[in-house]
């Protein structure tokens, strides 16, 4: 298992006062329920930037009063599970002189199948989940080198404050159509997995108060 490369993610939690009460940004993705703005931190890219570019691009949003660092959560994934630490290309075989037939981009979480030498044979699998999960839309099966996967993810969560007064907006980000809205903070709906835990460790384990 591969652990010496530890991918950086970030979690945005954008809040706005609305009639003295916080509201938590959230979209609706159109194939995977409820979640917050997250992404991951490119090479040579710091967390705060990564946030504030990762909250840009899925809600449009730019002007922020703040952007709070909050903490951070280290995650080491079972055994087999990796996420790509660099955009890695996908071989046929465990072999540098097979066909390339396929691009995993850094950040992306795949199943780990099998080892040989200095390869890992890994499958991404996209599932549509939303309204209910039913059926594989897309999926990759291939050999990446081993130095291109990682087992530990540093997460960190940041909290961004907006005087955003639009309600309900659209914006296109991943080659998705997302579907943006405020919820109150103290009723808010369900939030896929792993992404509400998140929210339980930042306000409960971290004790951050928006």
């Amino acid at each position: 298992m591969v652990k010496h490369n530890v991918l950086g993610k970030v979690t945005c939690f954008i809040t706005r006062m609305r009639n003295q009460h916080a509201e938590l940004l959230l979209f609706q993705h159109p194939n995977a329920g409820i979640q917050l703005p997250a992404g991951t931190v490119e090479l040579n890219e710091g967390f705060q930037e990564a946030a504030l570019r990762e909250a840009f691009e899925e809600t449009g949003l730019r002007d922020f009063t703040a952007c709070t660092f909050i903490g951070e959560q280290e995650i080491h994934l079972p055994e087999d599970k990796y996420f790509l630490y660099h955009n890695a290309k996908v071989y046929s075989r465990p072999d540098f002189i097979s066909s390339q037939w396929a691009e995993i981009r850094r950040g992306i979480k795949v199943e780990h199948v099998r080892d040989h030498g200095d390869f890992v044979q890994v499958s991404y699998i996209e599932e549509d989940q939303f309204p209910n999960p039913n059926y594989i839309t897309y999926q990759i099966t291939g050999w990446v080198e081993r130095t291109y996967v990682a087992s530990t993810v540093l997460r960190h969560f940041y909290h961004l404050r907006s005087t955003c007064t639009t309600d309900v907006w659209e914006q296109e980000a991943d080659h998705h159509r997302f579907q943006l809205f405020w919820a109150p903070l103290d009723q808010l709906p369900e939030i896929v997995a792993p992404q509400q835990q998140w929210v339980t460790y930042v306000t409960r384990q971290l004790k951050y108060a928006f």
